[in-house]
């Protein structure tokens, strides 16, 4: 006999939604002191893509989607150029960004507001 879960509530799925973004966004925040956690975090941000559909957090996805691979891109480009010196400024400006991006990012979701 097969039980049919009722759905959601659009609270729920927004608090779901919420209490995911936050937990991205402190894998992101982790991620600045070693790399792991950021291939962790967008691994969350595509498994879960589809439950936050409609919600707020849905921007707040692409948001931290679009992070991690502009961060991948910089830091392929700095590690590749650092024989040049260039590299190590590269490095440096990709990580006050990324630091930009988590925190932008977190204080709009606390606001309840999409990160776009």
């Amino acid at each position: 006999m097969s039980e049919q879960y009722p759905e959601r509530s659009q609270e729920a799925r927004e608090q779901s939604g919420r209490d995911l973004a936050i937990m991205v966004y402190l894998i992101q925040a982790i991620s600045l002191f070693t790399a792991v956690p950021f291939f962790i975090g967008v691994l969350i941000n595509y498994f879960k893509r589809s439950d936050v559909r409609g919600t707020l957090a849905e921007s707040h996805f692409r948001w931290q989607i679009r992070t991690f691979w502009f961060w991948l891109l910089w830091t392929i480009v700095g590690s590749l150029t650092i024989w040049i010196l260039v590299g190590y400024l590269i490095l440096a400006i990709n990580w006050i960004w990324v630091i930009y991006r988590v925190i932008r990012g977190w204080l709009t979701l606390v606001d309840r507001r999409p990160a776009y």
